[in-house]
């Protein structure tokens, strides 16, 4: 999931916030109108009459001859005769009481029909019943002739309404038709519908228009931010740097130059080990020889440098853990330190010695003094330096003095791959590099086994601090200070971790580096 980055976040979160706006004002203005309003619209106007027919406004519906049967066609009075149909509601977001109708004492709102007389009302609230109690038995409706129909104060809910079914002469179908009252803290509004009866469409075109293409341009920045490489975060730095020493902390390293190097744009991480031991004379001679600053040079180490280097700089990075591993051919899974100590004085030679029946001579299958992993097993495991090389191919004996035979080789999986290939040989190694290893089996010492997770309480001893060292102290903002803060105390740490190491900044690791 490389496209999940701060700023591709921040991108997807920014649309989905624009969607939820634009989805909030439509919601807000369809559902949340402001004042109480009454709506009203004509859902019908069709000529009963001949004469009404043919005086229709133009462009008005219904508009054409009439076929008249039956009553309608036997009175004469309705020759010019039209019916209309009218919609009033409450569409806005208020109840509305009769006391919020304040035109007169009698009456709540007044219908006119311009240019035609009333001559019959029925009142019909098919959704909302109750509302025809609001149309007492005395109320007269509309008078003889008159031109417009007066209304009692009905209180409406939130979306009920009524319908005027009026039959009216003298004029054509289309005629102008309105609506009038004073509404306390509201108005009265004519809606438009294409269908009779949907509901008031009260999110207009234009709004409609601006939402969509709002939101069509929010995603598609989205979409753009997620696909295409952003700038570097606040944070990262350009250029090259070399990181060397540790060849055990090395997986662990490569792994978080790799995910530095994606998560910065226009940067380089070259991981170049060769021991802790080299990789502090390297970057020793490499600073010597730059005039100004730091150079771009981390030298990678397990446990403090040697003595004679005080322009070098160190941070804990760290807490690294190691392993002895026997040859699968030795049944020893637990040694003792003084066994261990034994092995390595030369005192133990052949394995019968701890195991009776198994005739194995011991074979010490080591690193070269540059490695670090050899330094922590002396120090922290062995209390001296280990024995003087005695054999160049880990098996024939070239000292004839030497009382076991001992090899050096200059890397971890050399290391490994001869103990798992030689019976009755015993060599060290960090420990994450001996998982799923084959001919080969981990040892504990003292009974207590390395587990990242019991560190701080088992009391397991071959066991290191990782310092980073660099030249002085490198600029705040350069590669070398992004690296060391991204190792340490970023994204790197989780990469640590599965790596089976503990990081230093974490709460557990800080207390443990604390102690040395």
């Amino acid at each position: 999931m490389d496209w999940l980055t701060a700023e591709n976040l921040i991108a997807v979160v920014t649309a989905l916030l624009g969607v939820l706006v634009s989805a909030g004002a439509v919601w807000y203005e369809r559902r949340v109108p402001h004042q109480r309003r009454i709506g009203y619209r004509v859902q019908l106007d069709t000529a009963i009459g001949d004469g009404a027919a043919n005086r229709a406004v133009t462009g008005a519906a219904g508009a054409g001859a009439a076929v008249r049967r039956g009553y309608f066609n036997a009175s004469p009075d309705l020759a010019d005769a039209t019916l209309v149909l009218l919609r009033i509601e409450n569409d806005g977001a208020l109840a509305l009481t009769r006391e919020h109708y304040t035109d007169g004492d009698d009456h709540g709102l007044t219908v006119d029909f311009e240019g035609r007389r009333v001559k019959a009302v029925v009142v019909t609230a098919p959704d909302h019943p109750r509302l025809l109690s609001h149309f007492p038995a005395d109320w007269q409706g509309p008078a003889e002739g008159a031109t417009t129909v007066l209304l009692p104060k009905v209180p409406l809910n939130r979306g009920a309404h009524y319908k005027l079914l009026v039959l009216l002469t003298g004029g054509p179908i289309g005629g102008p038709v309105s609506v009038d009252g004073n509404i306390a803290e509201g108005h009265v509004h004519v809606n438009h519908s294409t269908t009779p009866d949907d509901e008031a469409p009260v999110f207009s075109r234009a709004a409609r228009t601006v939402t969509i293409i709002l939101t069509a341009c929010v995603v598609a920045l989205a979409a753009l931010v997620v696909r295409e490489q952003t700038p570097p975060p606040i944070g990262c730095a350009r250029g090259t740097l070399t990181v060397t020493g540790s060849t055990a902390f090395a997986p662990a390293v490569r792994e978080v130059a790799e995910k530095y190097e994606r998560d910065c744009e226009g940067s380089t991480v070259i991981v170049d080990v060769h021991g802790s031991t080299a990789g502090i004379r390297e970057l020793a001679e490499t600073g010597a020889k730059t005039p100004k600053g730091s150079p771009a040079v981390v030298a990678l180490s397990d446990g403090r440098k040697p003595g004679g280097y005080p322009e070098l700089r160190e941070s804990m990075v760290a807490v690294s853990l190691f392993t002895l591993v026997l040859n699968d051919g030795i049944p020893v899974d637990d040694l003792t330190q003084e066994q261990i100590r034994r092995l390595y004085r030369g005192e133990i030679t052949n394995w019968n010695q701890l195991v009776p029946g198994l005739d194995r001579p011991v074979l010490l299958v080591s690193r070269d003094a540059n490695s670090g992993t050899r330094q922590v097993f002396q120090r922290r495991v062995l209390g001296r330096n280990e024995p003087a090389n005695s054999s160049q191919d880990c098996v024939t004996r070239d000292d004839p003095e030497a009382k076991v035979i001992r090899c050096e080789l200059d890397s971890t999986e050399q290391v490994l791959s001869t103990v798992a290939r030689l019976p009755g040989a015993v060599g060290y190694t960090e420990l994450r590099a001996s998982e799923g290893r084959k001919g080969l089996h981990r040892v504990a010492v003292d009974g207590r086994r390395p587990v990242v997770d019991e560190i701080g309480a088992s009391g397991y001893p071959y066991r290191e601090i990782e310092y980073a060292y660099t030249w002085g102290r490198p600029p705040a903002d350069s590669l070398t200070s992004s690296f060391l803060t991204y190792l340490g105390r970023g994204s790197g740490q989780d990469v640590i971790l599965t790596h089976g190491h503990l990081p230093c900044a974490t709460p557990k690791g800080l207390r443990i580096c604390g102690d040395g």
